[in-house]
C-alpha cells in the first residue's frame, strides 16, 4: 500500500529538490541564511574582516558573507561579477576601494537607491543625487621613497609626472593601470591633462617605469630597494613603514601651480534586486558611519575621513595641510570605457595608441 504524503510535506520536498538542483547547476550558488548579507569587497581582507565582525556584533542575527578577489584585479573582477549576475544578483553590498567603477555600475542601473544616514553637508561630489552610492574614507595617492637609495630629501621626487622622467628610468615603479586605484588615477590624469598630453605621458611612463601587478607590489619593491621610489596608496605605504623599513611618504604635486595630491575615496552601494535589501542597507550605512571612518583613519590603513567635522585625523596625513586635486569623478567614469583599451594595448602589447587615433570603446 502506498502511503500518502500530506500536501504540506510535498511542498517542502519539492522546494528541497529545487534548492538541490540549483546548488548543483549554478556553481557557487549556495542557499544563504535568511538573515545574511553578501558583500563583494575590493577593500583588503585584513582591513575589511574586523569591520564585518564589528557589524555582526552590533547585529547578532545577521551574518556577513564577504567575497574578495585577488590583489591585481579585485575591483575589475568584482565589477565584472556584478555585471554578469545582473539578471539574478547574488551580491547585496559592493564595498569598492575606489569610486570610478562604482559610478560605472550606477550608470548601468545596477545600484539600488537607499536612505543614507549621513549629514546633509556630506560633499556633493562624493554622494549620489539618487541615493545609490556614497564615497567615504579616502586614501591618498603618494610617492613612497627608499631613504637608503635616496639619502637626501632634496633628491626625492615631487610629482607623479616624474614617473616619465628619464633620470628615473628603471628606478621608479607603478602598478599596471588596468584595475584599482591606479586605473582611477590614470583616468583622472586623462581628464586633467587632456587626451594628447595624457596619451604621451602614459607612453613615456610605460617606457620609463617598472610596471608591477599592484600597489602593494610597488610598495614592497621600494622597501626592498629594488627601485628608489614608486607610486602607491597610503595604506600600502603605511604597511612598509610599520614594518620598520627605510621608506618615507611624499605627498606629490604640492608646489604652487601643481595639480595637488589625488585622494580616492572608498565607495559603498547596494545592488539593485539584491537578495537581502534590509540587511544590505544596514551594512551600507554602518560602513559610512563615523565609527568606521574613525577606525579606518586610526587603523593600519590610515584612511582619511570624508564625514564633515570628523574628530579623527588620518595616521597617514596627521596635521599636514595638503593641496588636494579637484576631480570630477563622473567625467572620469565616463572617460574610462574608451581609455581602458588604449591602456591595455599600451601596457600589455598589441600596439601603441595615439591621441589622433584613439582605440574603440570596450
Amino acid at each position: 500500500m502506498i502511503e500518502q504524503v500530506p500536501l504540506r510535506n510535498v511542498r517542502l520536498i519539492s522546494w528541497g529538490c529545487v534548492w538541490t538542483l540549483l546548488g548543483t547547476t549554478l556553481p557557487g550558488c549556495v542557499p544563504q541564511p535568511e538573515e545574511a548579507v553578501v558583500v563583494y569587497s575590493a577593500a583588503d581582507r585584513e582591513f575589511a574582516k574586523p569591520i564585518f565582525a564589528a557589524f555582526q556584533r552590533r547585529h547578532p542575527g545577521t551574518e556577513v558573507l564577504p567575497v574578495f578577489d585577488v590583489e591585481s584585479t579585485k575591483t575589475v573582477g568584482l565589477v565584472a561579477r556584478i555585471e554578469a549576475e545582473k539578471e539574478r544578483p547574488r551580491c547585496d553590498v559592493f564595498w569598492n576601494n575606489e569610486i570610478m567603477h562604482t559610478l560605472r555600475l550606477d550608470a548601468q542601473g545596477l545600484l539600488r537607491p537607499i536612505r543614507w544616514d549621513i549629514p546633509a553637508e556630506w560633499p556633493r561630489h562624493l554622494r549620489s543625487p539618487r541615493g545609490t552610492w556614497v564615497g567615504f574614507a579616502a586614501r591618498a595617492r603618494v610617492l613612497l621613497v627608499n631613504r637608503q637609495k635616496l639619502p637626501e630629501t632634496a633628491q626625492y621626487p615631487q610629482s607623479v609626472l616624474e614617473l616619465a622622467d628619464p633620470k628615473w628610468k628603471g628606478n621608479c615603479a607603478v602598478a599596471e593601470p588596468l584595475a584599482g586605484t591606479t586605473a582611477t588615477h590614470f583616468a583622472v590624469l586623462h581628464v586633467q591633462l587632456g587626451d594628447a598630453a595624457a596619451t604621451d605621458l602614459f607612453r613615456r611612463i610605460r617606457e620609463n617605469a617598472v610596471v608591477l601587478s599592484g600597489n602593494k607590489q610597488v610598495a614592497q619593491a621600494v622597501s626592498a630597494g629594488q627601485v628608489a621610489w614608486g607610486l602607491t596608496d597610503t595604506d600600502d605605504a603605511l604597511i612598509e613603514i610599520a614594518a620598520g623599513l627605510p621608506v618615507e611618504i611624499v605627498f606629490p604635486d604640492q608646489q604652487p601651480g601643481a595639480m595637488g595630491t589625488l585622494g580616492i575615496p572608498n565607495s559603498v552601494a547596494v545592488i539593485e534586486g539584491c537578495p537581502h535589501p534590509s540587511a544590505a542597507e544596514q551594512l551600507a550605512n554602518f560602513l559610512v558611519s563615523e565609527d568606521i571612518e574613525g577606525r579606518l583613519a586610526m587603523g593600519p590603513s590610515g584612511q582619511i575621513p570624508i564625514r564633515p567635522g570628523h574628530p579623527q585625523k588620518s595616521r597617514a596625513v596627521g596635521d599636514r595641510q595638503l593641496r588636494w586635486m579637484e576631480v570630477d569623478f563622473e567625467e572620469v567614469a565616463r572617460r574610462w570605457p574608451t581609455l581602458v583599451d588604449q591602456l591595455r594595448r599600451l601596457f600589455r602589447g598589441g600596439g601603441k595608441p595615439t591621441a589622433s587615433n584613439p582605440s574603440p570603446s570596450q
